[in-house]
């Protein structure tokens, strides 16, 4: 989790370093001349590639892969219980079940005699 923060504190440094045209790697010696004066040069195609790509990398950095179905507050299906998705047929059924078992013949007074 840390290191996704610290991706999306670069992530807008980065940017703003590029709009501004401030020369990161003069500083840091890197030799990459050539991709930040294209960055400079396509400002609004670089940043939009550093926004997703780091998006994207954070997303999967913060992903559990937990995946859980509650039907009434009541949990039917969990990922990290099982370790799979359930497939469509298969949880057709545990909603049918779950029904089955809260139906209650309602009788009201005065209906159809």
């Amino acid at each position: 989790m840390i290191i996704a923060k610290a991706l999306g504190v670069i992530k807008v440094a980065l940017i703003v370093c590029i709009l501004s045209g401030i020369n990161i790697l003069q500083y840091t010696g890197i030799p990459l001349q050539s991709c930040w004066s294209w960055c400079v040069d396509n400002k609004l195609y670089s940043c939009m590639m550093v926004f997703f790509l780091s998006n994207a990398l954070e997303a999967q950095l913060v992903s559990t892969g937990a995946f859980e179905i509650s039907f009434n507050d009541m949990p039917v299906w969990s990922k990290l219980e099982t370790g799979r998705i359930p497939q469509p047929p298969e949880l057709f059924q545990i909603i049918d079940n779950n029904l089955q078992f809260q139906t209650t013949v309602e009788l009201k007074p005065g209906f159809a005699k």
